[in-house]
């Protein structure tokens, strides 16, 4: 089995898609029907002899950013670091994009996205179907990764065994939350659980990156001494997190232990020039860090992974 992307499947694709898959609706005059602007939910890369798709299982905007962003700084400093950057004040574009990774002959998808529509529908363009996952790995709990869990009360990834983080499900077992309880719950039989430096599966280990939630996890992929980490939710945007990794984020339980992870992990993807996809990053998510004055620029890949 293959995974493959066809471009063309990609605008009729994003044509179709409702709900939180659609992209933001631009109106082009004030009596006409408003237009979707197409995007690709699917591109490949390749780490050694694995081959990795990054998924976008959908994507909205958000008003407000400085409500999520830099709750520690003012608004004259969110302002002056958003314009330097091209960026607005006043929207933000979130992006949801779990990652599909193919090792021997298994398929591994990294979290589920939003709901079963959208992750089956990247799934699709990639050439996968949801009965050829046989991994689904959890890097956290909350909605956005969880979502795509189950499809109408029935699992959505119906061949598939489940791994996350001990810590992480122990905290959301015990939450009361009722996301866990409709998506997480009902799949706890078919669980694995790791801890740090554990092995997903052969060149794919676990990576404490605790503070977003109190058990969040990263996973570095190694392959043909190739590696890229999927970092998750470490930086939630790729100027108001990755390059100010000290700046509180709303979503950052621990807002002091997320901004230690980042410095941390930040700083040895800078060191060894290691690529990495972020769950929020801009589609397709993949990119590199550079240390930059007392933070981190984010670098978008570019053809550095195509073969």
């Amino acid at each position: 089995m293959s995974i493959s992307i066809d471009r063309r499947t990609a605008l009729l694709a994003a044509v179709g898609a409702t709900g939180a898959m659609m992209a933001p609706r631009v109106g082009f005059a004030a009596d006409k029907p408003k237009a979707m602007l197409p995007m690709a939910k699917a591109r490949g890369f390749k780490i050694g002899s694995m081959d990795v798709v990054a998924l976008l299982a959908g994507s909205v905007p958000r008003d407000n950013p400085h409500g999520i962003f830099g709750l520690n700084v003012s608004d004259e400093e969110f302002s002056n670091v958003s314009d330097a950057n091209f960026i607005s004040t006043d929207m933000a574009q979130f992006y949801f994009t779990p990652s599909l990774v193919r090792v021997g002959d298994n398929v591994i998808l990294f979290d589920t996205g939003l709901n079963a529509g959208g992750i089956r529908a990247a799934l699709s363009e990639a050439g996968v179907t949801p009965d050829q996952v046989t991994h689904v790995v959890l890097t956290h709990m909350h909605g956005d990764h969880i979502g795509g869990l189950m499809d109408e009360g029935k699992p959505t990834f119906a061949n598939a065994v489940y791994l996350t983080g001990q810590k992480e499900y122990d905290h959301w077992a015990k939450s009361g939350n009722k996301g866990f309880d409709s998506n997480v719950k009902p799949l706890a039989e078919k669980m694995t659980f790791l801890s740090d430096g554990d092995s997903v599966a052969s060149g794919i280990t676990a990576m404490n990156a605790f503070g977003h939630t109190p058990g969040h996890m990263a996973y570095m992929l190694e392959s043909d001494g190739k590696q890229l980490l999927l970092m998750a939710d470490l930086a939630n945007h790729y100027v108001w997190s990755l390059a100010y990794p000290d700046w509180e984020v709303k979503f950052d339980m621990d807002k002091a232990m997320a901004a230690q992870s980042r410095r941390k992990i930040l700083g040895m993807l800078a060191a060894d020039r290691v690529p990495m996809i972020g769950y929020h990053m801009p589609f397709p998510a993949a990119g590199f860090v550079e240390q930059k004055d007392s933070g981190f620029r984010y670098v978008p890949v570019s053809y550095q992974l195509t073969a």
